[in-house]
């Protein structure tokens, strides 16, 4: 063996010029380069490919990043405009004939000098029908035209809630009727009717459900 051939060769090749042999190491190594790099690709796009899946079905992305934010589609209340004041009648201008259709004396002049004072005007007074007369188990009944039903009998009805409120179709005239009855005490307190009144000529904004999205 040559003294130029390089050892553990064997004998088997001679530099006979200025080149060198090619060795085959480093291309064994190029190849294992290569595929750790592409085993490396593989990984990643699979698990790309796994936290897609992931957010499909566990609902990731755009809707997890609205539900971190607070935002949500549950139905929401909002306050609706205030509506316009109805036109109801002032007490000045609603007649009321008062009749007792109980047998204690002096309730229709008691009750009627009352609601003059509170600004109703006065009609007949006395005692009731004989088609109310001693039948009336409540505090009392209201009773007036169709034209009153959503006019004079609600502002008269401030003065006495619990009364029961009818209309006649045949009645004739503005008037309505204060029936007194058997559960009648007295009429409610004048703060509490002006409170209601209040309230019936500008009743509270009723809340409307409004949708967040």
């Amino acid at each position: 063996m040559s003294m130029l051939t390089p050892p553990g060769m064997g004998g088997k090749y001679r530099i006979t010029g200025n080149k060198h042999p090619r060795m085959r190491g480093p291309r064994r190594r190029g190849r294992l380069v290569v595929v750790v790099v592409a085993s490396v690709a593989v990984l990643g796009v699979g698990g790309w490919g796994t936290l897609q899946l992931i957010d499909v079905f566990t609902g990731g992305g755009r809707k997890a990043s609205a539900a971190g934010n607070g935002t949500d589609c549950a139905p929401r209340t909002k306050a609706s405009a205030s509506p316009a004041a109805k036109a109801l009648p002032e007490p000045r201008t609603i007649t009321v004939n008062v009749f007792n259709a109980t047998t204690r004396g002096g309730l229709a002049k008691k009750t009627a000098d009352e609601l003059k004072k509170r600004g109703f005007k006065i009609g007949d007074v006395g005692n009731a029908t004989k088609q109310y007369d001693k039948k009336v188990k409540g505090t009392g009944v209201l009773l007036g035209p169709a034209a009153a039903l959503d006019t004079s009998l609600p502002v008269l009805g401030t003065q006495l809630p619990e009364a029961e409120r009818r209309t006649e179709a045949a009645r004739k005239g503005a008037a309505v009727d204060l029936v007194i009855g058997d559960g009648f005490k007295e009429l409610a307190k004048k703060t509490d009717a002006d409170r209601a009144l209040t309230k019936l000529a500008r009743p509270e904004p009723a809340p409307t459900p409004k949708k967040g999205c």
